[in-house]
């Protein structure tokens, strides 16, 4: 019933929805957000289903955005109320709400009691508090992911630190085993977007796991909110600091940063600093291993080897090809994008300092890594590399470990492993991996991963 229930609806949601879906977990948008009206945003989802549950299908798209309002008329809002009620029966409550922001879209979420069965009504709301789109999807009780069953909390010990990069000060947790030490050392670096430093999506934070794990196995975790986070209003509004805003920025040097930050600290060996670099932070590690002389090894998880706009219009056939048989609004927004990843590949130097927002960034965000081939790049790295990747990652996927391989074979000190039941963020599971794996099931990092990842680390300089 449930999965007829989800193909029912979410071919009526709006197509941007899974455009943001992919640009938050591999590539687009850059900077953090004002807080929103949370009572506002609430109170138009509650009005929403009040008008539906009413027969008021006028006044429930009060609050569309131009886009709803085309797409979801009254006559389809009728027939999406009336076949859900037919799978699931009449709604008695709403027992509670939640909400996320992600992206460009802060999401609400009710917990819709019908007669058959509890619902979540997940409720988009742009950055002007208008609707963009609603769909029905699995009651999630679970707002956080659990403690990892192999996170031993007596063994370490966390304390609050900065990861200071000229005036850029970011908040940051360092994980350390208990002990005198010397303890050997990483540094988490993030995906795109404006992560947290246990990089949360949705009830799940596998920065955090990572962290809890490997600390629980005699190394210290370094974990920090990423600038585009903490000064994400800053640097989407100071037309100086987007127009020539780069990688950079938004990574690179706050990595350098904290591993010596590291080098400084009683505790740490400062010769077995190690940086893991996730998703974005993976396909990066080449070009910050090539200016981070003392650090001892690399750690590359699902990093992506192609053209990062090439790699998001991918994953969005893929998605959208999830939804079913094609829309002349699913058309229409690929279209779009496919007219923006064209613009992309067109900028030039000319270019170089303008503050035109493409997929997120600004053109001197593309440029900069426009000739960037990470495998390539890594044949310079003369240190030690682990390099992981799950098959169920639709984001990054077997080829671009592929690419690695190839471009890497021969090289002794580099190791290679492929998951077969772990998704991009090396959760395990089965079938297709979709976004709702991320956004709605709260789980750990594997603990193989965890396993394989700290022998690298121990048996590296020894």
């Amino acid at each position: 019933m449930l999965k007829s229930l989800k193909n029912r609806t979410s071919r009526r949601e709006v197509i941007g929805l899974l455009i943001f879906t992919i640009l938050f977990i591999c590539g687009g948008q850059l900077f953090g957000q004002e807080k929103p009206d949370l009572n506002k945003l609430e109170t138009r989802a509650r009005a929403l289903v009040d008008n539906l549950r009413q027969g008021n299908y006028e006044a429930a798209g009060e609050h569309f955005d131009p886009t709803m309002k085309t797409q979801a008329t009254p006559a389809t809002l009728k027939n999406i109320w009336e076949g859900l009620q037919a799978q699931v029966g009449t709604l008695k409550e709403i027992k509670g709400s939640r909400f996320e922001s992600q992206g460009p879209y802060d999401f609400v979420y009710l917990a819709c009691v019908f007669e058959k069965q509890t619902l979540d009504m997940r409720v988009v709301f742009n950055r002007q508090a208008e609707i963009a789109g609603f769909s029905f999807v699995p009651h999630l009780e679970v707002k956080e992911s659990p403690q990892p069953t192999y996170a031993r909390r007596e063994l370490f010990q966390e304390q609050e630190i900065q990861v200071k990069t000229g005036d850029w000060v970011l908040p940051g947790t360092l994980s350390r085993p208990r002990g005198s030490g010397p303890f050997p050392a990483v540094v988490l670096v993030h995906g795109s977007g404006p992560n947290d430093r246990d990089e949360t999506i949705g009830p799940n934070k596998p920065f955090r796991d990572l962290a809890w794990g490997l600390a629980s196995k005699g190394i210290a975790v370094l974990r920090y909110d990423k600038r585009t986070r903490v000064y994400g209003q800053k640097l989407s509004t100071d037309k100086k600091i987007l127009s020539s805003f780069t990688v950079n920025d938004e990574t690179v040097d706050d990595a350098l940063s904290a591993v010596e930050l590291l080098r400084q600290t009683t505790g740490i060996d400062p010769g077995r600093i190690f940086i893991l670099g996730h998703s974005l932070g993976g396909m990066l590690i080449p070009r910050i291993a090539l200016k981070a002389e003392s650090a001892a090894g690399f750690i590359i998880m699902a990093g992506l080897t192609r053209p990062m706009e090439d790699t998001i219009l991918e994953q969005t056939r893929y998605l959208l090809a999830l939804q079913g048989p094609a829309t002349e609004e699913s058309r229409k927004k690929l279209q779009e994008l496919e007219k923006i990843v064209a613009r992309i590949k067109s900028l030039t130097e000319a270019d170089k300092n303008s503050t035109e927002i493409l997929i997120g960034a600004a053109p001197s965000y593309w440029l900069d890594i426009r000739d960037y081939r990470p495998a390539e790049e890594a044949r310079k790295i003369d240190r030690p590399m682990f390099i992981l990747q799950g098959r169920r990652d639709y984001q990054v996927t077997e080829a671009d470990f592929n690419a690695w391989k190839k471009a890497l074979e021969g090289k002794k000190n580099v190791t290679f492993k492929l998951y077969p039941f772990c998704n991009h963020l090396f959760m395990e599971g089965q079938g297709l991996s979709t976004p709702d794996e991320y956004l709605y099931r709260a789980g750990n990092v594997s603990e193989e991963v965890i396993n394989d990842l700290a022998g690298w680390i121990l048996s590296v300089g020894r």
